[in-house]
């Protein structure tokens, strides 16, 4: 059975070496590519991206990471916080290069391209709208968002190491200029890559003789290197001792040696997070699509604080940086599925508006602050401010007050946090109380007497200790995941809440708690971690079935097959119950509750609970998603595309001068009839489109062209072969050829004054309704800037109120438009990319090189 007891902090090695080697290898692979980068004048793009993201995580990350652990158990507070940090650095630096490298983009293009959602077309012949994948916006400002903490946090390292040798502050000193001019290069020229290239290459050297000095001072036991073992500064310098804080200092009930402390670590976790959501929250970052990996990598090192506190046999910061790295690691994902995922505000209000996870945390942090009345000041106020984080993201809150007060929480909190950081660091290396933290607000002798008033005296005989370090987490997480399945009546039927509520209880319910678990096996109690290991798999499966099974469009069918689980469920909780009664009452009552949720639970596999209890029921398996009883509830009238009678009355609804959202081979679509001109103004006011923005046309095939007669040169009429159907939409010239077309009243209205964009969609819905209707006025059916719409519940959530019917065909087959090529000058040689869509650019050159050898 594992036990807290370890091997002396003297028989580990020098994990030194490890980790300043660490960051010289991971330095060198970034001066490679800034260096090449700086000579060539191309960026690496591609596979060399993902290539080096995955060297910085492996060596920089992982290879760190083991000699941040190791140095805690040599008790060396200085190195296990700096590697851990640094590693959580090279890790998430290693995933932004390998982001950069799925979008197949320079940084500084992804900056340029990726940030804004509309791009005009530099000839005179059209202004056209960008596709955006919301999840590539803003990626190097997410990159920037998690370099600037990372390098006030460096400075603060560099400076404490200079208290304990003359090495390590070089090695972090390079690191933190290095980190401002990446920075810099993200937004600048070359010369920044240089300066930082030349620094990295520092690092390199410094880490060389560094490790070096170290290795051999570990196999000869004397330091034959200089460089460790005297310091640039003694750091009894900083200050005097102050004997309150001492004694605030030195109040654990025993001194455990064999580990580092970990405070340090868990406020250095907390500034990154921090930092991070206030750059989002102030609207510098317009997607948390690669700022959630930043900020899950940091929260992985803050759970590492947390277990080194648990070793410490110290409950409170293990159950404080695991309730942070909780609410950080939820917070995170719920920015994540809000900003890539869900796109619809009125209905992301109202799923918000209907969950009420949040105020668990409020009234945890309240805990936290009444259990840090007799440790010190600084640990109050940074409790106070992690409740004023709680408040600031009460769901209730509305949406245009709620990131202000958000923003203003953790830049406060970001501020107590580094300082935070600086004092641990700094009085641990000291083992004094040098900067001040504020005396101790309470004693522990009063706090004891508060919280104990009911407590019986008999002969002055405490109670049994039945409680373990971890138990305060255990209930914490489970009180998360409970209160996040809460849920009004109005919230089952709004998929924006069964998005958000999928982070809130399994990463609560179960991610957290598998972490729980492990604690507990690692205090070995007589039942290990029975219960909390079960619940793990009852949250999870909870999870799948009554949040992800509507996304997963489960059949009614198929639920029953989760009533054998729920069954099972049951008979395993009640075991459980006789275990928590061997424990304490307040087990006891958590298991009984569970067991009547687990009943609820087995009700709704069987499609028969009584009360709406939870968070949603699952709908029949539509393809569509949409219920054919739910119908007159949605704003405007559904179809479904696999049946004929669907199709019909679409046409018919665009026959009669109405805008429909319909699907393309791409994404979502707003048709009007080019029939009407009337619907097709209709268009503009319904996305707040500027008028000079055309609308191009839609046809069911190239016969259709060519019944027209338009007076295509043949290189055209073979590229619009090669091209149609298909995600590429081709730029002509006008001419009277439209009306034989079928254009038609429309012609005024459709493209510009020379020229019109043709879609032939390679789908067979849109293309029999263009048999039926004639040929169509289309754009993407969405708000005027606003990302794409890949599902037709997209369409009907932002349009539905503003248009006459949806043909509803379930998820798009691509997440971006298609690709617009200007043919104006194709007869000279020369076709331009207007839009880089679903069909890379690169092909449709290759398309058009081929297209043309054949007609030479």
């Amino acid at each position: 059975m594992a036990t807290l007891d370890g091997f002396p902090a003297s028989f580990y090695g020098e994990p030194g070496v490890l980790g300043i080697l660490a960051n010289g290898i991971s330095a060198f692979i970034v001066l490679l590519q800034n260096f090449n980068t700086a000579h060539t004048g191309k960026a690496p793009v591609g596979v060399e991206n993902i290539l080096a993201g995955v060297h910085l995580i492996l060596i920089g990350g992982l290879s760190q990471l083991v000699a941040g652990l190791l140095s805690f158990r040599k008790y060396d507070h200085l190195s296990a916080t700096s590697f851990i940090g640094y590693a959580a650095l090279w890790g998430s630096y290693g995933a932004t290069r390998i982001y950069f490298g799925a979008l197949d983009d320079t940084p500084s293009a992804a900056m340029n391209n990726l940030s804004t959602d509309i791009i005009s077309n530099t000839s005179s012949n059209a202004t056209t709208e960008i596709p955006v994948c919301y999840l590539c916006l803003s990626v190097s400002e997410s990159a920037i968002a998690g370099l600037v903490p990372y390098i006030l946090l460096s400075f603060l390292l560099a400076f404490c190491s200079a208290t304990v040798n003359y090495i390590m502050p070089f090695v972090f000193g390079a690191i933190t200029a290095t980190l401002v001019f990446e920075a810099v290069a993200l937004v600048a020229s070359d010369w920044a890559r240089v300066v930082s290239g030349v620094l990295e290459l520092l690092i390199l050297i410094c880490a060389i003789y560094g490790s070096a000095a170290l290795l051999v001072k570990g196999l000869t036991q004397r330091l034959v290197l200089k460089g460790f073992g005297t310091p640039l500064f003694n750091v009894l310098l900083l200050g005097t001792t102050n004997s309150t804080n001492a004694q605030s200092i030195g109040q654990e009930k025993k001194k455990n040696t064999k580990y580092a402390e970990p405070m340090a670590l868990g406020f250095f976790c907390d500034t990154i997070a921090s930092f991070i959501f206030a750059f989002y929250s102030f609207g510098y970052m317009k997607s948390f699509g690669l700022g959630s990996a930043w900020v899950s990598i940091i929260i992985a090192a803050q759970l590492l604080s947390s277990y080194y506190a648990l070793l410490r046999q110290d409950c409170y910061y293990t159950t404080k940086f695991g309730l942070h790295a909780t609410y950080w690691l939820i917070k995170t994902w719920d920015e994540f599925v809000l900003s890539a995922l869900v796109v619809e505000d009125v209905r992301v209000a109202s799923g918000r508006e209907a969950m009420v996870g949040d105020w668990f945390f409020v009234a945890a942090g309240l805990v936290l602050c009444v259990g840090s009345l007799n440790t010190d000041v600084l640990e109050l106020i940074h409790n106070m401010l992690f409740v004023l984080l709680t408040v600031a993201t009460i769901p209730q809150i509305p949406l245009h007050g709620y990131y202000i007060f958000f923003g203003i929480a953790c830049s406060l909190f970001t501020a107590v946090s580094l300082y935070g950081t600086f004092t641990r660091l700094i009085n641990t290396i000291a083992e004094k109380s040098l900067i001040p933290v504020g005396p101790q607000p309470i004693s522990t002798d009063q706090l004891k007497t508060a919280l104990s008033c009911n407590r019986t005296k008999e002969g002055d005989q405490e109670l049994p200790q039945t409680d373990r370090a971890s138990d305060a987490l255990f209930y914490l997480s489970n009180g998360v995941a409970a209160l996040s399945a809460l849920h009004t009546s109005l919230s089952n039927t709004n998929p924006a809440f069964l998005h958000l509520t999928v982070p809130w209880v399994l990463i609560a319910g179960a991610i957290i708690q598998a972490y729980v678990s492990r604690l507990q096996v690692m205090e070995g109690g007589r039942f290990g971690s029975v219960i909390s290991s079960i619940y793990v798999v009852v949250w999870a499966t909870w999870t799948w079935f009554r949040f992800a099974g509507d996304l997963l469009q489960f059949s009614t069918d198929a639920t029953y097959a989760f009533t054998a689980g729920a069954i099972a469920f049951l008979v395993i909780n009640f075991f459980l119950i006789l275990i928590a009664a061997y424990r304490n009452l307040v087990l006891l009552c958590l298991t009984v509750v569970m067991e009547v949720v687990l009943v609820c639970f087995l009700l709704s596999t069987l499609q028969r609970l009584p009360y709406q209890l939870e968070i949603c029921h699952i709908h029949e398996n539509f393809p569509s998603s949409v219920k054919q009883d739910s119908a007159p509830e949605l704003p405007c009238p559904v179809a479904n595309s696999r049946v004929t009678s669907g199709l019909m009355k679409i046409a018919k609804l665009l026959e009669e001068g109405g805008v429909c959202g319909v699907p393309t081979d791409t994404v979502y679509a707003l048709a009007a009839s080019c029939k009407n001109p009337q619907a097709i103004e209709k268009i503009y006011n319904i996305k707040d489109r500027p008028a000079e923005k055309p609308i191009c046309i839609c046809i069911s095939n190239v016969e259709q062209l060519v019944a027209a007669k338009p007076p295509f040169s043949p290189l055209l009429w073979e590229f619009m072969r090669n091209v149609y159907p298909g995600g590429i939409s081709c730029i002509v010239s006008k001419g009277d050829w439209l009306f034989r077309l079928g254009v038609g009243p429309a012609y005024d209205r459709v493209g510009t004054k020379e020229s019109i964009m043709i879609r032939v969609p390679d789908h067979t819905v849109t293309g029999h309704l263009c048999d039926i209707t004639g040929p169509l006025a289309i754009t993407s059916a969405n708000p005027s800037g606003e990302p794409d719409s890949t599902h037709h519940t997209m369409v009907i959530n932002r349009l539905g109120h503003k248009i006459q019917g949806v043909l509803c065909d379930g998820d798009s087959n691509e997440v971006v438009a298609s690709t617009v090529v200007n043919c104006l000058k194709i007869d000279e040689g020369i076709i331009t990319i207007v839009r880089e869509g679903c069909v890379p650019a690169v092909k449709v050159r290759q398309i058009f090189d081929r297209v043309k050898s054949t007609m030479v």
